[in-house]
């Protein structure tokens, strides 16, 4: 019996997504809840589980393939029949421009010599594109909330917009393709809208910053952009447009935490089965620094600013493809203890594509931690909509003078990006040295 193998839906707000990677072929023997296939999305990377055990029969939509939700991808034969049937030529044929994606390293004379690959068809700022098909006169318009948000934004209307998403729903790309073809009004509300902007601005910005010529000489090799690549490279072109980024540091004694640390590590992990890391007592101190200084747990809507109530913290998570923020959930209503196990499962299942699309959303403020691969300090960029960041350096034993005498202490630097059409250097400021003197004068049982 054939089960067809749907593109799932991973979020309210996610109407696509991009098969990355088949785990099986056709032929292969699978189990129910098996992971088959890896998708990512515009929030998050995930394994997709078999939905019945039995035989692939069929692949539909190869790796790279990006398809609306509700797609069928793959074909499993339930009763475990016969191997499946080779793949039609049509198939063949579309995955050949795949592998063609991936250029070979080029080396020696070979290499020197070799021409750049063909030069892009021009691509406009702004082009003019033939207006959709009239809509029927009564027909709904399907489009998620952020959608709305996005017409509103740039002047669009929704009813002119022909939609390419499943059953004819408006998507975000077709918004973006709208702005690009110049259906944007122009405006201070339309210049600061974050989501309307994330794919426009930054795809201009990436393809059309160097001449092709001043990108491929001598020795090289071609590796195309993973998917979670390009959106790490468009959020961050757009929050560096966006948001005028200012910075400021201190320095802070941890020497109490590391002896905290050392000395509870074992008997924590004995009683409570969960590693204890640093981590958890930076989280605990920026929940009182964000309760103090709301300002700073906030987003910016045009020219509204938002405080948020809820203190969800997004913690990065270096993966080996990339870079994910999942996020603790109302960290404000977690003990030492709570925190801890919240990171502990979080990073986990980031680094095991286990996590889910609403559990890297709604994040008020974010963590970064390159301390830990031996960073002195960083600068992060703003994770959008966040106003602010903050970035944990390495913890090193450093010479201080303490009472006019030198002594040897733990110290750590703190660095805060922060998005000045909100903060100011004086807020900034203020909230770090609550974080310090909650880390320097730490008191908190964690046991």
């Amino acid at each position: 019996m054939p089960v067809e193998v749907m593109m799932p839906q991973m979020g309210e707000s996610i109407f696509e997504g991009t098969i990355t990677k088949w785990l099986k072929k056709p032929g292969d023997r699978v189990e129910r809840d098996e992971p088959l296939f890896e998708i990512s999305t515009d929030k998050v990377d995930a394994e997709i589980p078999a939905p019945a055990a039995g035989v692939l029969k069929e692949i539909k939509v190869g790796e790279g393939k990006t398809v609306p939700i509700q797609t069928v991808v793959a074909v499993i034969d339930a009763e475990g029949g016969a191997a499946a049937a080779a793949p039609a030529p049509a198939q063949k044929a579309e995955a050949a421009p795949a592998k063609a994606a991936a250029a070979p390293k080029k080396e020696g004379k070979e290499a020197a010599a070799a021409p750049p690959p063909p030069p892009l068809a021009p691509k406009p700022a702004v082009a003019v594109a033939p207006p959709p098909p009239p809509r029927p006169s009564g027909e709904k318009i399907r489009s998620s909330p952020l959608v709305r948000k996005m017409a509103r934004d740039h002047g669009i209307d929704l009813s002119q917009i022909s939609g390419t998403g499943a059953g004819g729903r408006i998507s975000k790309r077709d918004i973006l393709t709208a702005v690009e073809s110049g259906g944007a009004r122009a405006g201070a509300a339309a210049a600061t809208s974050l989501p309307a902007m994330a794919g426009a601005v930054a795809r201009v910005v990436l393809e059309n910053a160097v001449p092709r010529e001043k990108i491929y000489f001598g020795h090289y090799e071609v590796q195309p952009m993973s998917v979670m690549r390009q959106r790490i490279a468009e959020h961050m072109v757009v929050s560096k447009r966006v948001s005028p980024h200012v910075y400021s540091v201190e320095e802070v004694d941890v020497t109490r935490i590391v002896q905290l640390r050392e000395k509870s590590k074992a008997e924590f992990e004995k009683v409570h089965e969960t590693k204890l890391t640093f981590m958890p007592f930076f989280l605990r101190a920026c929940i009182e620094g964000l309760s103090e200084f709301p300002t700073v747990n906030a987003s910016v809507d045009g020219t509204n600013i938002v405080l948020h109530r809820d203190i969800n913290l997004g913690v990065a998570v270096a993966l080996d493809w990339g870079l994910i923020v999942p996020v603790i959930k109302n960290a404000h209503e977690k003990n030492f203890l709570g925190l801890q196990r919240a990171m502990n499962d979080l990073a986990e299942r980031a680094r095991t594509k286990k996590l889910k699309p609403e559990e890297v959303q709604e994040g008020t403020f974010a963590i970064t931690n390159p301390g830990v691969f031996g960073g002195l300090m960083g600068l992060p960029v703003i994770n959008q909509p966040n106003v602010a960041i903050l970035g944990i350096g390495a913890i090193q034993k450093r010479p201080v003078v303490i009472n006019d005498a030198i002594a040897i202490r733990s110290m750590v630097y703190l660095t805060m990006s922060y998005d000045h059409r909100v903060v100011d250097g004086a807020v900034s400021h203020q909230f770090l040295a609550k974080v310090k003197r909650y880390l320097e004068q730490w008191s908190e049982n964690i046991l």
